[in-house]
């Protein structure tokens, strides 16, 4: 298996959830916190009108990330709500937002992007394939084990944090996201 085939394959098996997959609002798309999330628009376009995307979108900005990903793309993005970033230590994100600790806030979050369009289909798929999990790299170069169990995707870092899927297959123009409810981290 060539090693693009084995990045989408390990995204997608990470992004889905089948308990988690949500139902669409209307003909536009999926919720995710207050906001319909449109496919006409980007990644960064919708995250920055969800509420609970807040803290992602402002750790985005702070890092320069913006313009990268409202770009052509394709990406995946594993996208943590403001209650995945409570979950790190007290005082973590204001440290990571300041100016000289950009380098590790912009490293923390490409290891939540890979260059390519996974859908959860595609990632349940993929982990299927390979008896239940897979590797998948992402641009920041971390690698992330998807796993489908139980009807759940999740994906771990090379720390032994566990994100669970908590909304797949939201649509991008250049993209799509999965909602994840645990920030992964770059081998520490």
């Amino acid at each position: 298996m060539n090693l693009k085939k084995s990045i989408v394959n390990v995204a997608l098996t990470s992004l889905i959830t089948l308990a988690a997959v949500p139902a669409f609002a209307g003909a536009h798309g999926v919720m995710v916190g207050s906001a319909e999330m449109v496919a006409s628009k980007t990644i960064v376009e919708n995250a920055s009108a969800s509420d609970e995307l807040a803290v992602l979108v402002a750790a985005v900005t702070a890092a320069g990330l913006v313009e990268t990903l409202q770009g052509d793309g394709p990406f995946t993005v594993l996208a943590p709500t403001n209650a995945a970033f409570a979950k790190l230590p007290a005082g973590t994100v204001d440290t990571l937002l300041k100016p000289e600790n950009i380098g590790t806030l912009r490293t923390i979050l490409t290891c939540h992007v890979v260059a390519a369009k996974a859908m959860a289909a595609d990632v349940i798929k993929m982990a299927t394939d390979n008896g239940g999990m897979a590797k998948v790299g992402t641009v920041g170069g971390c690698m992330l084990t998807a796993k489908y169990s139980n009807e759940q995707v999740t994906f771990t870092d090379e720390n032994g944090n566990v994100a669970t899927v908590t909304i797949a297959d939201v649509p991008q123009k250049n993209g799509v996201i999965h909602v994840i409810d645990t920030v992964l981290l770059p081998k520490s």
